[in-house]
C-alpha cells in the first residue's frame, strides 16, 4: 500500500517542478519582449453631402363609395325563462329486500399429529 502512495506523491512532485520551469520560462520571456507601438490614429470619415429630395406626388382622388342600403331590422324575441325549481326533494324509493345468502359448506379438518412417528427398526440400535 505505501509503494503507490509514494508513486503518486513522487510524480506530483515532478508535476509541479516542471510546471513551475515552465512558469518562469514564460515569465522571463514576457519580460523579455519590447513595449508595444501606440495605437493607430483613427481615420476620420468625411461629410456626406446633404442631398434634397423632391417633393413627394400626392395621392390622387379616389371615386367615392355608392351608399350601401340599410339593412332591416331584426324582429324582436321573446325574452327566455328558465322553469322553476321545485322546492321539496321526491321521496326516495323503499330499500329492496336483498335475498338470503346460502350457507357454506363445512370444510373437512384434517388431524396433524404434533408428534414423529416411531419407526421400527428389525436390528437394534447400535451400542456405545
Amino acid at each position: 500500500m505505501a509503494f503507490p502512495k509514494l508513486c503518486f506523491i513522487f510524480s506530483f512532485m515532478v508535476v509541479l517542478a516542471v510546471s513551475s520551469t515552465q512558469m518562469s520560462q514564460a515569465a522571463r520571456q514576457l519580460l523579455d519582449t519590447p513595449a508595444k507601438p501606440p495605437p493607430l490614429a483613427i481615420p476620420t470619415i468625411p461629410s456626406l453631402p446633404n442631398l434634397t429630395l423632391p417633393p413627394l406626388p400626392s395621392l390622387p382622388t379616389l371615386p367615392s363609395n355608392p351608399s350601401l342600403p340599410t339593412l332591416p331590422t331584426a324582429p324582436t324575441l321573446p325574452k327566455p325563462t328558465l322553469p322553476t325549481l321545485p322546492t321539496t326533494l321526491p321521496p326516495l324509493p323503499a330499500n329492496p329486500q336483498l335475498p338470503t345468502l346460502p350457507t357454506f359448506p363445512k370444510v373437512p379438518t384434517i388431524n396433524i399429529p404434533s408428534t414423529i412417528p416411531t419407526i421400527p427398526f428389525f436390528s437394534p440400535p447400535p451400542s456405545k
